[in-house]
């Protein structure tokens, strides 16, 4: 039982931060809760429930969910579990059903959850079973530009209010061609022992690590950009957007010439400088002219220059469960899709350079979090503190420059305000500055 003010561990005015919230299971009990048992969470992309009846396993933290399309085409997102003894309905990854029946007993259930079948319902319940009553819990199901999110909480505010301003930054990969966006091939899992929140606060604002981390990287020439000096130059930025929700990115004005803070390959560098027309005539001149970017939206979903997308997935306070899909642009040649999947295989795959560089610190950061003595000291976060600056052009709560703790402090920040609130009647989200 947490008895402290999870406010207090997180002292974002002075960039201090208590290592418990890596390393106390009674913080971690709390966050499945407070945080992912209330916030829209990602569990899938339409491109992956195309047809009537497709259907997708997922979890919305430590709940497997699955998502479905049912025969009249509406999204739906379920609890994967019998109504009856509680086991799983259905242990396929993905695929098309028109029902799901549970191995144990043999209840049944349509895709839009309904319970369609009970074995025994004459002879066994005399037909006093209310069906209507047993049917698959479900959650909020929405989606933006192909992005499928699901929230288990009815009280909780709608998704575009939880997402604010991250739309204006989601558009610049997900909207820049008219066809916008589809997932290519399966997807990778793996576990790996450490706390979830050094994943998604890592992508979503710590380019400080590059140089060092991924130095070796752009020495041996695998990587352009790995060991770009510290500067104060303005048109590389973090966005603290609002809502715990983080972006690390810029404009660049020769993007014709050169992407901006690109680590592609030379086919995919080309076909981002080949588009930039298209995109800037659907998303305007500010937007043409922005890089992908990296980015974290809260509390578990991360992107990296798309092709990458990762859920991170709590599985206990020191293990983290990761799945991570390719989603490239529906209208991009199939040779640049081929160029964009295998440069995520050699870059954040489980066995990538990158991960492994990346895995290797959150791993370590864990450990010390557990350590009897190490977790009596708290966090640095003080990097830019008091250094940010707002955009009338950029929608955001605050900016600073890319070597800054300002979006961890952000996410943090957002993280404690949903672990001390009660409900969402006590929760303000930022308000948003940019409207479609």
């Amino acid at each position: 039982m947490v008895t402290t003010s999870i406010k207090q561990m997180v002292r974002s005015n002075v960039g201090v931060i208590d290592r418990a919230i890596y390393s106390d299971p009674d913080i971690y009990a709390q966050e499945l809760e407070q945080v992912f048992g209330r916030s829209w969470l990602y569990v899938a992309h339409t491109s992956q429930l195309s047809k009537p009846n497709d259907f997708m396993a997922n979890y919305m933290g430590e709940d497997p969910v699955l998502v479905t399309k049912d025969a009249k085409g509406k999204l739906h997102t379920f609890l994967n579990m019998c109504r009856h003894r509680g086991n799983r309905i259905c242990r396929a990854d993905f695929g098309n059903a028109p029902s799901f029946m549970c191995t144990y007993h043999g209840w049944t259930f349509s895709t839009d959850g309904k319970l369609v079948g009970v074995p025994g319902y004459k002879e066994a319940y005399f037909e006093e079973l209310d069906r209507t009553q047993w049917g698959l819990v479900e959650a909020r199901t929405d989606s933006y530009k192909g992005l499928v999110f699901a929230n288990w909480d009815k009280e909780a505010p709608g998704l575009l209010e939880f997402l604010g301003d991250a739309v204006w930054y989601l558009d610049i990969w997900l909207d820049r061609r008219e066809n916008r966006t589809e997932v290519l091939g399966g997807m990778h899992r793996w576990v790996m022992p450490f706390n979830w929140k050094f994943g998604v606060d890592n992508f979503g604002g710590d380019t400080y690590h590059t140089m060092v981390s991924h130095g070796s990287m752009s020495l041996a020439g695998f990587s352009q950009g790995q060991r770009q000096p510290i500067s104060t130059d303005k048109s590389r930025f973090q966005v603290a957007i609002g809502n715990g929700h983080c972006f690390i990115g810029g404009v660049d004005p020769e993007l014709q010439k050169q992407p901006q803070g690109s680590t592609f390959n030379k086919e995919t560098a080309q076909y981002i400088r080949d588009i930039n027309e298209e995109q800037t005539a659907r998303l305007g001149k500010v937007r043409g002219a922005h890089a992908m970017g990296v980015g974290s939206l809260f509390p578990n979903f991360s992107w990296i220059a798309a092709p990458f997308v990762r859920n991170w997935h709590p599985r206990g306070i020191s293990k983290t469960e990761m799945w991570s899909w390719c989603i490239v642009d529906k209208d991009a040649p199939q040779e640049i899709k081929n160029a964009m999947r295998v440069e995520l295989t050699q870059r954040f795959g489980p066995s990538a350079s990158m991960e492994q560089d990346d895995a290797n610190n959150w791993m370590g950061s864990t450990e010390t979090s557990r350590s009897l003595t190490g977790k009596k000291y708290p966090l640095n976060m003080q990097m830019g503190l008091g250094r940010q600056w707002t955009s009338e052009i950029h929608p955001a709560k605050a900016l600073n420059i890319p070597w800054s703790d300002t979006n961890w402090l952000h996410f943090y920040e957002h993280w404690a305000k949903m672990m001390d609130a009660p409900s969402w009647s006590q929760i303000q989200l930022d308000p948003i500055k940019h409207r479609q």
